[in-house]
Order: C-alpha cells, then sequence, then structure tokens
C-alpha cells in the first residue's frame, strides 16, 4: 500500500506536486490562453461573439463529460495509462484547432480537445488522495493550486503576445507543444501510485452504483458542491470577461491578459495562505470561513457590475478569485479524504460537477448574447452565496 504523507510535505512529494501541478494547468492553460484571441478569431472566422463563446462553453462541457470516463477506468487499471491516453487526444485536438476553418470545426475540435485534457485533474486529485492523509492532501491540494494560479496569470498574457506576432492560431499550436512535452515528462518521472491490490474490478453496472452512492453521501456533496458552485462565478468571468474588459472597458489584448493575470494572483496567494493556516486549524473550519468571504466578494463582484468602474471592478475579482483559492483546496482535501478505493471515481464526479455547472453558467451568459455584464454579476454573487448555502444546509442534514 502506498504510503501516506503526513502535513510536513517531504521533498520528494513537492517534486510530485511539480508534476501533478502540470497536469492540472492542462484545463486552465485551454480556457485562458485563447481568451485574448475572441474578437481577432471571430473576424477571421466570420464568426459572432457568441459562436465563438461557444468554443470555450463546449470545452467546459468536455472537461465535465470525460471525467465520468477517466475516473472509474483510473481506479480499475491504474493512474498512469488513462493519463497518457487522454494526453494523446488533447494534444492532437490541439493541432486540429490550430488548423479549423471555420467557427462550427473549432467548436467539436475544442470538445475533443477538452475530452482528452480533463484527464489531468482528475488523475491528479486521485494521486494525491493515494498519497497523501487529509492535512497533507490539503497542503499538496495548495501546491496545486500555485499551477492553476500561475496558468491564468501567464496563459492570457502569452495568449496576447502570440496573437500580437504570430496571429491566433499559434496559440494553439503553444498548446499541443505542452500537451506533447507533457506526455514525455510524465511517462518519464510520474510513479504509479496505485497498486494492483487496490484497483477495483468493476463492470459498467458496479460503476454506475459507485456514482450513485456517492451522489447520496451528503457528507461529498457538502464539500463537493462547496467547490463546484462557486466555480458557476469563475466560469461567468471567463467568459463575459473578454468582452467586458476588452469591449466595455477598451483594454487591449495585452493589457486584458495583463489584468487577468493580477486577478488570478490573488487564487495563488490565498491558496498559499490556506497551506500554512492548515498546520494549526481544522479544515472544515477553514472552510466556511472562506466560503464566508468569497459569497461577501460575490455580492461585491454585482455591485461593482452596476455602479462601479473599471478599478473597482477589477478589485472585486480581485477578491473572488482570491477567495475560490481558499475553498479549492479545502473543499477538493476534504471530499476526497474518506473515499479509498473510489478516489477516481469521486474526484472524476467532483469534477464532473464543477465543469457541468461551469458549462450551464456559460450557456447561460451565451443567452444573453454573451455580453450583458449585468447577468455576469449577478451569476457570480448567486454563485459565490449557493456555494455556502449548500453546504451549511447538506452538513446540518
Amino acid at each position: 500500500m502506498a504510503a501516506k504523507a503526513d502535513h510536513r510535505m517531504p521533498e520528494h512529494y513537492r517534486r510530485l506536486a511539480a508534476l501533478l501541478g502540470a497536469l492540472t494547468a492542462l484545463g486552465p492553460l485551454g480556457i485562458d490562453m485563447y481568451l485574448p484571441a475572441f474578437p481577432a478569431m471571430g473576424t477571421e472566422l466570420g464568426a459572432s461573439p457568441a459562436a465563438i463563446q461557444r468554443t470555450l462553453a463546449v470545452f467546459l462541457l468536455g472537461m465535465a463529460a470525460g471525467q465520468l470516463f477517466y475516473g472509474p477506468l483510473s481506479d480499475r487499471v491504474g493512474r498512469r495509462l488513462p493519463l497518457f491516453l487522454g494526453m494523446v487526444v488533447f494534444t492532437l485536438a490541439s493541432v486540429g484547432c490550430a488548423l479549423a476553418a471555420s467557427a462550427e470545426a473549432l467548436v467539436w475540435l475544442r470538445l475533443a480537445q477538452a475530452l482528452g485534457g480533463c484527464v489531468g485533474v482528475v488523475v491528479a486529485r486521485a494521486v494525491v488522495r493515494d498519497l497523501c492523509d487529509e492535512r497533507g492532501a490539503v497542503r499538496m491540494m495548495s501546491m496545486l493550486m500555485l499551477a492553476m494560479g500561475a496558468a491564468p496569470i501567464l496563459a492570457p498574457m502569452l495568449g496576447g503576445w502570440l496573437l500580437a506576432w504570430l496571429g491566433w492560431r499559434a496559440i494553439f499550436w503553444v498548446l499541443a507543444i505542452y500537451g506533447a512535452m507533457a506526455l514525455l515528462v510524465m511517462y518519464r518521472w510520474l510513479p504509479e501510485s496505485l497498486p494492483v491490490a487496490q484497483r477495483r474490478q468493476d463492470g459498467l453496472g458496479q460503476v454506475m452504483l459507485v456514482y450513485l452512492s456517492l451522489l447520496k453521501d451528503r457528507r461529498f456533496l457538502a464539500h463537493a458542491l462547496a467547490g463546484a458552485l462557486p466555480m458557476a462565478g469563475l466560469f461567468a468571468y471567463l467568459v463575459g470577461s473578454p468582452n467586458l474588459l476588452m469591449v466595455v472597458h477598451g483594454l487591449g489584448p495585452v493589457e486584458y491578459g495583463m489584468a487577468f493575470g493580477a486577478n488570478a494572483f490573488g487564487l495563488i496567494l490565498a491558496s498559499q495562505v490556506i497551506a500554512r493556516l492548515v498546520r494549526r486549524r481544522q479544515p472544515a473550519r477553514l472552510l466556511v470561513g472562506a466560503l464566508s468571504l468569497l459569497s461577501l466578494a460575490g455580492l461585491g463582484v454585482a455591485a461593482a457590475v452596476l455602479h462601479g468602474g473599471l478599478l473597482p471592478l477589477l478589485a472585486a475579482f480581485f477578491l473572488y478569485l482570491a477567495f475560490m483559492g481558499s475553498v479549492l483546496p479545502l473543499a477538493s482535501a476534504l471530499a476526497m479524504a474518506p473515499m479509498g478505493r473510489m478516489a477516481g471515481s469521486a474526484s472524476a464526479l467532483m469534477g464532473t460537477i464543477q465543469f457541468g455547472i461551469g458549462a450551464v453558467a456559460g450557456a447561460v451568459l451565451g443567452a444573453f448574447g454573451g455580453t450583458s455584464a449585468l447577468a455576469m454579476g449577478v451569476l457570480i454573487a448567486l454563485a459565490g452565496c449557493s456555494g455556502l448555502s449548500a453546504h451549511l444546509v447538506l452538513k446540518r442534514v
């Protein structure tokens, strides 16, 4: 049986966190790097803003659906084989996106890209559960948040530079190179964390029963929804911010990337603060406090959209993402802690809920033409408050 890491996080677990961080960055890179290119893509492909935003919404949908496949598979055959399968699909689909001749083709290729890229977050969470105890898992998840936070900081800026110098297609060529390099690195250095003796031998019917049992587990749902419902606000920000900041407030692609990165810095900062606080305080109590602050930040975003200028809006976004950086590692570690041999399936279901809610948020904004700042602000406020409400209600039932 794989040894559990204690909360002091030995050096070899830091190296493992760097490898897993590269996997968790697949999703943020696939989402954030091409955001500054939305207007240019629409112009070249002759597509409306709503059509280009569908390439993001379908990516979120693919991230949600694909995890349901990789989770049980990783519980059955180990963590490495599903990882390599997904990485190959992500890399090839990225090449296809770079060559896409129409918005319609790009939508389908983005779906394939997501169906491959979603394996990263499933395997990363499952490996953390395989190797870490509860406190160690919070600290490891907080380290993974460095990658999840660094990607949104660097990706839009890199995307803006690539757009300015080489055009939007270069963004997808870079994603293809990243996928290929990550595949080689994981093959060489990522160990198999699930011993053969601990693997499940479930058929399809048993897999469905595992998912059903997780959906009936109030403790799991309390933590999973605490992280998933606020994600609707994060994805509403991702879908709506290009139009709001570049069209309404007049930022250029590089300026947008810098503003986006400044907001994402809050996510990194808060995740590392939580990693230190969890040494002395109970993770469950920290989660309630972080959710409370996140709710207030969501209301602040709505107020800034309605009555504020650019600076109050950026400040409100900063706070919302910062408290997301506290909530996500806590919610993930607490949800995964008791899962045992169901770790892969639990990770998949949690990710599916998160990205499924994100896809719904994107669809709601799309119904307003993808350009309604008011709809985005209301969605973010509701997302922040609903995460706290769902957590408290389920914990008391």
